[in-house]
């Protein structure tokens, strides 16, 4: 794509407000990129600026569902990175407009500009799978290899982070509640990857660092069960909780009701991605398509989530004991 710090080219990054666009901005301010966010909402895109130098960084509307508005913010650019995802579906944000529309948009957009583009996926992407979610995923992939065969997709497992949607939810959860549910009995494995990890890997792709039309899988140092993320989220923020498991049915009957509330704590399409692991595939690994390909040495939990988790210890970052 282009030359390492190649500084004053203008990168769009779609969906650049929310938790992995802050650090891709921040991860591409330093290489010296200048960088147009499109989002539904500008004028919640401040908290960007102070990434980067003045005039630096600048925020544009868009949204993903419109071509039209994909293609104006695509102007005069010289590259485009889509981070576009919802976790749950609310009113015209379905996971098929966003995910598969959404992508098919920006890669159209981007092809018909000629402009290289680093798509940003899902680890359980899978066209087969059960889940809505992970179907809708795989076809956002389809399509932009479709439109452009050339383009890079990265597919990240959890991500860990200050303002991450995980270890964040399961410690407010863990704060007022004395039980925590164990999906499936907690046995699902995963491969959290710090965001900004997978930010460097956004980076690299534009600096020329990935193979065209490759899918890198993005996984961090470490292998857990749900339960044993579970174990170490409470040893970090000092609370004794039980662990309680959940039979797949029954929380796919418990999920019937939390899946109506606003910003609901899981949906029945949510159980059905946990029926499966999400971890780095064998085949990904012999291929040379990870985070160790790309030169990036995976940044460990225990580096990481203590320095944000803090906040709900009884005592907050003066206590580490086991506060009940």
């Amino acid at each position: 794509m282009f030359r390492q710090f190649d500084i004053n080219k203008l990168v769009i990054v779609f969906g650049g407000s929310g938790f992995v666009g802050r650090h891709v901005v921040r991860a591409l301010a330093k290489r010296g990129y200048r960088i147009r966010v499109a989002v539904r909402r500008p004028e919640l895109a401040g908290h960007l600026q102070p990434l980067g130098r003045v005039g630096q960084i600048h925020a544009v509307q868009a949204n993903v569902r419109h071509p039209g508005s994909v293609e104006a913010a695509l102007r005069d650019a010289d590259a485009a990175v889509n981070l576009v995802g919802v976790l749950f579906q609310r009113g015209r944000q379905r996971f098929e407009a966003v995910h598969t529309g959404g992508a098919a948009a920006v890669a159209q957009a981007a092809a018909a500009a000629g402009l290289p583009l680093v798509h940003v996926s899902a680890l359980g992407a899978d066209e087969n799978s059960p889940s809505l979610y992970a179907r809708s995923k795989a076809a956002g992939e389809k399509a932009v290899l479709t439109a452009k065969p050339d383009a890079t997709i990265l597919r990240p497992s959890v991500m860990f982070g200050p303002e991450d949607t995980f270890f964040n939810r399961f410690a407010a959860m863990a704060r007022l509640s004395p039980v925590l549910p164990l999906i499936g009995g907690g046995l699902t494995r995963f491969q959290p990857v710090f965001v900004g990890d997978t930010a460097l890997a956004v980076a690299a792709a534009l600096d020329g660092q990935t193979k065209p039309g490759t899918i890198y899988e993005l996984g961090g140092p470490e292998i857990r069960t749900f339960k044993e993320l579970m174990q170490y989220m409470l040893g970090v923020i000092g609370r004794r909780r039980l662990l309680l498991p959940i039979p797949f049915p029954l929380a796919t009957a418990m999920a019937g009701f939390t899946g109506l509330l606003p910003k609901p704590p899981l949906t029945a399409d949510q159980v059905e991605l946990l029926k499966r692991d999400n971890i780095v595939s064998a085949e990904a690994l012999a291929e040379g398509r990870t985070l160790a390909a790309l030169g990036i040495d995976p940044v460990a939990m225990e580096v990481v989530v203590p320095s944000y988790l803090w906040r709900y210890r009884k005592a907050g970052q003066f206590s580490n004991r086991l506060a009940g």
